[in-house]
């Protein structure tokens, strides 16, 4: 097998052949089924500081990922190497992995008839002709912007842009062999602001297929600026039970806990304490969480899954009421259920939004704490219980009052999410979550 060349559709039909000849080496070598992900991908990041260039790095890499079943005995194993002995090594691994592994029950391919017949494009591969040269230009002048923006911007913690592409094929010995190609690109800036005596550290990004699509680096140097600066002068505030509105960013964070707690693999390993809430009013019932996964140029758009199923547009969530889970494959069968094609994921999720923009939102509020930061892990997904450091700003009368700093915030997700008033029309578009920021009615905020 010869390296492949080209990333992009035009080098999709390699991509496939070499799905197709390890398939059939699989299966000379005694495999009862198999399957397999081939990737190329490539990029360019650069960062710089405080004026000067950090790093500037390409890199080009191929990867291989074969799976093979001897029965109901699996295995994988994976090899960066192409050749024709490094593909038949590769394979006979994992072949030796499969004899040596238990019988599983729920091991295997999906159903043939499942396989996903059609793959729409959708236009996620949008190449970035940008020089090394010309990127470094954009990221400085976005340090740039940055500094200008205030004098109490003393210190830069890098500013980088980062541009990739990349082509992957999966295919089964089912029949599918599907492919596609897709870019993403970058550009983020994190500052450090200084005003007596005390530090503080923000940043601002934009992320997109298209490079051109980007916002300008001025602005993005601007706002993460305005951010840092924001925040001096912050403190904590009394432990207090308040409303807590979460930014749009940040409230991703908060449905992606939601999805890992309908997740099959959490499900079926008794981990999570929405196990058996299926049909479960679990949201107020104006709110739905919906897939769209044929999204053109969504972050996280696929036309199939990890199993090669059809992906759909689906909710999660109808009207508060939790009307399913997300299975791939095995995880549906050790639970009795059939795939929802998302194995590997869920593909772009909407949560419902209002019509009140943030401001409104914090006006709603009234008295409460409106959170722009979170930091350590502390999500017990068995439970529910979360409780996180947090930062961000008072709000008294539905304006901000002051920066805070050096608290915790606590509840229970089963409570969060049902005393969820209301989700701003400030939709995060940067994530494969897209939710405005949404109000929950008290939680407990620990703080001096």
């Amino acid at each position: 097998m010869s390296d492949v060349e080209e990333i992009g559709p035009q080098g999709l039909g390699e991509l496939k052949d070499k799905v197709a000849r390890i398939i059939e080496e699989a299966k000379r070598q005694g495999a009862t089924a198999s399957e397999v992900s081939v990737s190329l991908e490539q990029g360019l990041s650069t960062t710089v500081r405080q004026r000067e260039i950090e790093t500037v790095e390409f890199n080009r890499d191929q990867g291989f990922g074969i799976t093979l079943y001897l029965g109901q005995r699996k295995g994988s194993a994976s090899t960066s190497g192409s050749s024709e002995d490094d593909i038949r090594q590769t394979v006979a691994a994992a072949l030796a992995i499969a004899r040596h592994a238990s019988e599983d029950a729920f091991a295997g391919l999906a159903d043939a008839s499942l396989m996903a017949r059609e793959q729409p494009d959708l236009d996620l591969y949008h190449p970035w002709a940008i020089s090394p040269e010309q990127a470094i230009e954009l990221a400085l002048a976005c340090e740039a912007a940055a500094f200008e923006a205030d004098p109490r911007i003393r210190n830069a913690d890098g500013t980088s842009l980062n541009t990739h592409s990349g082509s992957r094929a999966y295919g089964n010995s089912n029949g599918f062999i599907g492919a596609y190609s897709s870019t993403r690109h970058s550009l983020s800036c994190v500052m450090i602001a200084e005003d007596q005596g005390q530090m503080q550290r923000d940043y601002f990004y934009d992320v997109s297929r298209l490079g051109d699509a980007l916002m300008a680096p001025s602005a993005i140097g601007e706002r993460a600026a305005q951010r840092a600066v924001s925040r001096l002068g912050a403190r904590p505030v009394p432990t207090c039970e308040v409303p807590v509105l979460f930014s749009a960013e940040l409230a991703t964070g908060l449905f992606g806990h939601f999805l890992a707690a309908i997740s099959g693999g959490n499900l079926y390993r008794n981990s999570s304490f929405l196990e058996g809430a299926l049909e479960q009013v679990l949201f107020p019932e104006w709110l739905s969480l919906d897939e769209r996964p044929h999204l053109p140029r969504g972050l996280a758009s696929a036309a199939y899954d990890g199993d090669g199923l059809a992906t759909y547009a689906k909710p999660f969530v109808d009207k508060g009421r939790l009307c399913s889970y997300v299975l791939s494959t095995y995880s549906g069968r050790k639970l009795g259920m059939p795939s929802t094609a998302n194995a590997g994921g869920v593909h772009n999720l909407f949560a419902t939004p209002g019509s009140e923009d943030q401001a409104a939102l914090l006006r709603r509020m009234g008295r409460g704490l409106y959170v722009t930061e979170l930091m350590g892990q502390g999500l017990n997904l068995v439970t529910g219980d979360y409780s996180r450091g947090a930062g961000g700003y008072w709000v008294e009368n539905g304006e901000i009052q002051f920066p805070v700093q050096e608290v915790t915030i606590a509840g229970n997700l089963r409570d969060m999410f049902r005393q969820i008033v209301a989700i701003g029309s400030d939709v995060e578009t940067r994530s494969s979550i897209h939710t405005g920021s949404v109000l929950i009615e008290r939680m407990t905020v620990a703080g001096s």
